[in-house]
C-alpha cells in the first residue's frame, strides 16, 4: 500500500512537472530575451520623464553699468543688478507631471503586450518541437513495425508463400521512413534554434518536450466579451488618456505666468551735501505677469487633442475588429483539429483491426504484402495527421489565450 502511495505521487510529481515546464521556458524567454529588455528600458526612461515634469523656468540674473551716471538728488547711479524668476500658474506642474505618468502607462502597456506575443512564440515553436519529436516516434515505431514485416516475408519466401519482391519493396519503405526521420531531424535542429534564441540563450542547447499531448475532452467556452482585456486595446485606452492629461496640460499653459523680481542699484554718495539718504543704495522688488494675449496656439492645440482621441477611437474599434476575427478563427480551427484528431482515431482503430485480420490470415493462407504496405501507409498517415491535429489544436489555444487572457 505504501509502495502504490510513492507512486502515486510520483505520478502526480511528474505530471505537474511536465505541466510547467513550457512555463519555465516562457519565463526564462521575459528574463533573457532582449526586445523585453529593451521595452523595459523605454518604459524606465518615460518613468523618468515625470521626474522631469517637475520644473519651473530658470531664474533670469542681469547686471547692467552705467557709463553715463544718471543723477539723482541722494547721489549718482553706478550700475544696475537684477534677479527675476517666472512661475507658472497653479497645477500646471501637477499636470505635466500627470501627462508624463499617463505616458508611462501606455509605455507599460507596451511591455505586457510584448511579453503576451514572446509568450505566444515560445508555446507555438514548443508545439512545433513537440509535433516532430512525435512524429520521429511515429516513424521510429513504423520502421519497427516493416522490420517484422521483413521477418514474415522472409519466412514466407522460404516456404513459398511470398517473392523476394515483397522482401525489397519492404526494404525501399523502410528507408523511405528513415529518410523520412533524418528530414525531421533537420527540422527539429532548425526549430530548436529558433526556440533558443527567443529564450536569448546557446543556440545548440537542448530543449526538452513532453513526449505525448492529447487534446482535452472540453473545452472552457469564451464570448467576445473576454478580448476586452486585452492588452492591445489597453494601449488604445491609455493613450486616450494620455491625450486628455495633455488636453489638461495645454490649458493650464494657457493661464499666464507669474514672475517675481528685485532690482539693487548701487549709488554714488554726494560729495557737495550732506543728508540723511545720501548716497543711499536702491532696492527694488517687482511683479509681473505674462498673458498669453496671442493664444491661437492654444486653440490649435486643444483642436489637435480633439482629433487625436477621435483618431485613437476609430484605431481602437478597428482593432477591436481585427481580434475579433482572430478570435474566430482560433476557435474555429481548434475546433477543426479536435474533429480531425477524433476521425483519425476512428480511422487508426480500423486500421490497426486490418493489420491483425492480415497477420491471422498468415497463419493460414498467403499474405498479401501489397496490402500490409498499404494499411502500413494508411497508419502513418491517420498517426501522423493526429499529430498535427494536437499541434494544431494547442498552437489555437495559445492564440486563443494570447487575445482574451
Amino acid at each position: 500500500m505504501k509502495k502504490l502511495k510513492y507512486i502515486l505521487v510520483f505520478l502526480f510529481v511528474t505530471a505537474f512537472a511536465k505541466a510547467q515546464q513550457l512555463q519555465s521556458y516562457i519565463q526564462e524567454a521575459e528574463a533573457n530575451n532582449p526586445e523585453i529588455q529593451a521595452f523595459e528600458l523605454r518604459y524606465n526612461i518615460a518613468e523618468e520623464k515625470v521626474n522631469e515634469a517637475n520644473w519651473i523656468p530658470n531664474t533670469e540674473v542681469s547686471a547692467g553699468y552705467f557709463v553715463s551716471e544718471p543723477e539723482t538728488r541722494v547721489g549718482a547711479q553706478r550700475a544696475r543688478i537684477g534677479v527675476k524668476q517666472m512661475l507658472p500658474w497653479f497645477g500646471t506642474i501637477t499636470a505635466r507631471e500627470n501627462y508624463a505618468t499617463a505616458m508611462a502607462d501606455a509605455e507599460y502597456v507596451d511591455i505586457t503586450i510584448a511579453k503576451r506575443k514572446l509568450a505566444l512564440s515560445v508555446a507555438q515553436s514548443y508545439y512545433r518541437l513537440f509535433a516532430i519529436r512525435a512524429k520521429q516516434a511515429v516513424l521510429d515505431e513504423n520502421i519497427q513495425l516493416l522490420e517484422t514485416y521483413e521477418r514474415l516475408a522472409l519466412t514466407s519466401v522460404e516456404v513459398g508463400k511470398a517473392s523476394a519482391v515483397d522482401v525489397l519493396r519492404l526494404q525501399i519503405r523502410q528507408n523511405e521512413l528513415q529518410q523520412q526521420k533524418e528530414v525531421l531531424e533537420e527540422e527539429f535542429t532548425a526549430e530548436q534554434t529558433t526556440f533558443n534564441n527567443l529564450l536569448n540563450r546557446d543556440a545548440m542547447m537542448t530543449v526538452d518536450v513532453v513526449p505525448e499531448m492529447e487534446i482535452p475532452q472540453e473545452d472552457p467556452f469564451y464570448t467576445n466579451e473576454a478580448l476586452s482585456l486585452n492588452p492591445e486595446l489597453l494601449k488604445y485606452d491609455k493613450l486616450y488618456e494620455s491625450v486628455a492629461q495633455s488636453e489638461l496640460l495645454n490649458q493650464r499653459e494657457s493661464l499666464p505666468m507669474i514672475g517675481f523680481g528685485l532690482d539693487y542699484l548701487p549709488v554714488t554718495e554726494r560729495s557737495d551735501v550732506n543728508f540723511s539718504d545720501n548716497g543711499k543704495d536702491v532696492l527694488m522688488p517687482m511683479v509681473s505677469v505674462s498673458i498669453p494675449i496671442f493664444n491661437n496656439r492654444y486653440k490649435s492645440i486643444s483642436r489637435q487633442n480633439e482629433l487625436r482621441q477621435q483618431e485613437i477611437e476609430t484605431q481602437r474599434e478597428q482593432r477591436l475588429n481585427v481580434l475579433e476575427s482572430a478570435f474566430a478563427k482560433a476557435q474555429s480551427q481548434r475546433n477543426q483539429a479536435r474533429i480531425a484528431y477524433n476521425t483519425q482515431a476512428r480511422n487508426l482503430k480500423q486500421a490497426k483491426d486490418a493489420e491483425e485480420i492480415l497477420v491471422k490470415n498468415y497463419e493460414t493462407v498467403t499474405i498479401d504484402f501489397n496490402d500490409v504496405l498499404d494499411i502500413q501507409e494508411l497508419q502513418l498517415k491517420f498517426q501522423i495527421n493526429q499529430i498535427e491535429s494536437v499541434k494544431t489544436y494547442y498552437v489555437q489555444s495559445t492564440i486563443i489565450n494570447y487575445l482574451i487572457k
